[in-house]
Order: C-alpha cells, then sequence, then structure tokens
C-alpha cells in the first residue's frame, strides 16, 4: 500500500480543473468506484441502478451550486468515467441514506455507515508557536487509503483551497489561504434522512472557498442537509467554533482554555435536550476517544505543536478503540481504520498527513501559498 497520498494541483475555470483534476487522479477514482461498487453489488445494486439514483439527486446538487456540478463535469471527463460516478462519490451517504426512503427518491434499502473522525484545534494562547494548529483522524474503510488526494485549487476568484479528500470529491477538511480551516465528523439523531438537502461534502468545499467566517456561518445556517454532521472551524487570528448541525438546527460549542475537541456524539447541552442520539450503537468508542483527545491536549496547554497534536492523533490508550484505529472490525463494517491523520498549521500554509498512521506513523507535508501576511498587514495599517 502506498502511504503517500499525491498532490494534485487544478486551477482555471470550473471545468477546465475538473478535468485536470480527473485526469491526475483517474487511477484513484477508478479504484474508489470499484471498491463501492464492489460493496453495493453483494447486497444486489448494479452499476445502473446507482446511476439512475444518482441523476435523480443531481438537480439537488445543481440547486445548491450549478458550478460544482459543472466541475464534476470536468472531473468525470478528465477520469473517462460517466458523470453519476462523480455525483456518486460527492454524495454517497446522502443517495444511499436517503435510498432507504422510497418516498423521497425512490432509492435503495442499503445500511450506508458514516465515517467516524476525532478533531481537535488549540488557539495561539494555548500553543508554543502562538499560532492556531487544527487537525483531525478520519476513520472509514481501510480500502480508501488507496483512492485518497491532497488537492490543491489555484481560484481567481477567492482563496486557494488545500484539502484533502477521497478522489473525485470536491473537498473534505482542509484549509485556505485566507487562514481559515475546516474538519467535519459524523453525527446521528432522530431527525437524519426524512427531506432532501445538499451533500455535505459540497457544504463542506463552499466553506473552504469562503474568504470570511461570516460567510462559512452564512453556510452552515442557511443550507439544508439531509442528515447530522459536525462541523469544527478555525481562524488563524484567533477564533474558532464548532457546529453541531441537525437536519434543521445548529449549535455551538465554543473553545475551553483555547482547546476544542469533539469525536462523534453530540455535546452541546442544547443538543443533547433537542434532539435524540442514534450514533452511540455503532461508535460507542467516541465518548473516550472524546474525552482522551480533550485530556492529552489540556496537559500541555501552552506548550502544544504539531508534533503535539501528532501525539495526540496517535494515541492507542484503549487500543484498539482507540483516536489512532489499527485496522480492525467494527460494528458496522469489516475493515474499519484511521485512514489519515491531518494537523494544519495555517499561519504557516502547513498541512501534514500521514496515511494509515496506525501502520505508519510518518507524515507527508503539503503546502499552500498564504493571502494572510498581506490581510494581516492591511488590517494593522487600518487599526493604526
Amino acid at each position: 500500500m502506498d502511504h503517500v497520498c499525491p498532490l494534485i494541483e487544478v486551477s482555471g475555470p470550473p471545468y477546465e480543473r475538473g478535468c485536470q483534476y480527473g485526469e491526475a487522479a483517474a487511477l484513484r477514482i477508478a479504484r474508489g468506484l470499484e471498491h463501492y461498487m464492489e460493496q453495493l453489488a453483494e447486497v444486489g445494486f448494479t452499476r445502473a441502478r446507482i446511476h439512475e439514483l444518482a441523476r435523480k439527486y443531481l438537480p439537488v446538487m445543481e440547486g445548491f451550486e450549478p458550478q460544482y456540478v459543472v466541475e464534476m463535469r470536468g472531473i468525470a471527463a478528465g477520469a473517462k468515467v460517466e458523470l453519476e460516478d462523480i455525483a456518486f462519490l460527492n454524495a454517497r451517504t446522502e443517495i444511499l441514506k436517503l435510498g432507504q426512503n422510497e418516498r423521497l427518491l425512490n432509492k435503495l434499502e442499503f445500511d450506508e455507515h458514516t465515517d467516524e473522525c476525532t478533531s481537535a484545534l488549540a488557539l495561539p494562547e494555548a500553543t508554543a508557536t502562538d499560532t492556531v494548529i487544527h487537525g483531525q483522524n478520519w476513520d472509514w474503510k481501510a480500502e480508501c487509503a488507496e483512492s485518497c488526494v491532497v488537492l490543491r485549487i489555484k481560484r481567481d476568484d477567492g482563496p486557494d483551497v488545500l484539502t484533502f479528500t477521497e478522489a473525485g470529491g470536491l473537498a473534505r477538511s482542509g484549509m485556505n489561504s485566507a487562514g481559515i480551516a475546516v474538519t467535519a465528523n459524523y453525527l446521528d439523531c432522530d431527525r437524519d434522512y426524512r427531506s432532501v438537502g445538499a451533500p455535505l461534502l459540497l457544504a463542506r468545499r463552499k466553506m473552504l472557498e469562503a474568504s470570511h467566517l461570516a460567510l462559512i456561518n452564512r453556510v452552515v445556517y442557511t443550507t439544508r442537509r439531509s442528515g447530522s454532521n459536525n462541523l469544527m472551524i478555525s481562524h488563524i487570528g484567533g477564533v474558532a467554533y464548532d457546529f453541531e448541525c441537525a437536519p434543521d438546527e445548529v449549535f455551538m460549542t465554543l473553545p475551553e482554555n483555547g482547546i476544542l475537541t469533539h469525536a462523534n456524539h453530540w455535546e452541546s447541552p442544547a443538543a443533547q435536550a433537542s434532539v435524540r442520539e442514534m450514533g452511540m450503537a455503532s461508535t460507542p468508542d467516541s465518548l473516550v476517544r472524546g474525552l482522551r483527545m480533550k485530556q492529552l491536549l489540556q496537559d500541555q496547554r501552552g506548550k502544544l505543536t504539531r508534533e503535539s497534536f501528532k501525539a495526540a492523533l496517535l494515541d492507542d490508550y484503549q487500543y484498539p478503540y482507540s483516536i489512532c484505529r489499527p485496522p480492525r472490525a467494527s460494528f458496522t463494517m469489516s475493515a474499519s481504520a484511521t485512514v489519515a491523520s491531518i494537523v494544519m498549521e495555517p499561519a504557516k500554509g502547513e498541512m501534514d498527513l500521514a496515511i494509515m498512521p496506525a501502520l505508519n506513523p510518518k507524515y507527508t507535508q503539503y503546502g499552500l501559498q498564504m493571502d494572510h501576511v498581506e490581510m494581516l498587514a492591511d488590517s494593522e495599517a487600518r487599526a493604526s
């Protein structure tokens, strides 16, 4: 297995950069599609059926952001696959979860298990570097380690983006040249997948394209979602917060002593009083992972570095139900693992990434030219 994730840089209008992306990632897109289609075939669903369902969902994606569908058309052309394949990769959770409700989309009955994560960040007051550090472990199907990429998007109409994602996806977790970083975690509640909403991956891409936190907040509070998820947002200026998002409601939590952590259960008291927790049966280790991450970071408050974050994200307490998960059977799938561990320091424009870190705890660095130095200088000039 290749433990280094390829970096793909794209630029230009949406269709052109999609073509660049698809061509460069064609092999990994094919691997990802092969994996998911084989899994679906095991429960009786053909590629043609998945394409039919994806076509029904495309208008929802276009309604959220037409240019993303244009970009997906480019990815499909570059990778020499169908648009429906790329649509599926960008909305697999929504397509398969909503497929359980025939009234909504006439889709299949298939139990699509959602990825787990442990996310954390530290504000300048808690770090040795006086910078924001933001990290995450992504726990998912072990096979997906071979179908991931780091995508660097050079934009003419907003901040550049550096994101880790499954090949063919528009975004997952990452940062932009305006100094904003975004990670996301699976959540589950009793309100999920009762209505049709925008794919969560497309919403994350929209957030990573934002030049200001206010624009991210607008995406969070105005996007119609099918399912729940958690979003951790940070900015190099020393502001950070966490949104626990139900399909129809948003709950906020804030850092404690400059540190913020989240796993896969609802933590906001308001959320706990409002929604019914439905994910603990499949992710019972979430409580331990969340508490352990907070403990490890709080113990080093004021001295935290990217290496501190890596040590915490590689922690094996309660192995194999640990923050860093080795390949093992889970309650929902046969081969689950920490597929990727990500540590970002946006002030330096640097992202460190380890693939299958329980087996190979070696991080590779990826970079992004930042705009924030000029932005901060302008801010100081205005203040004076």
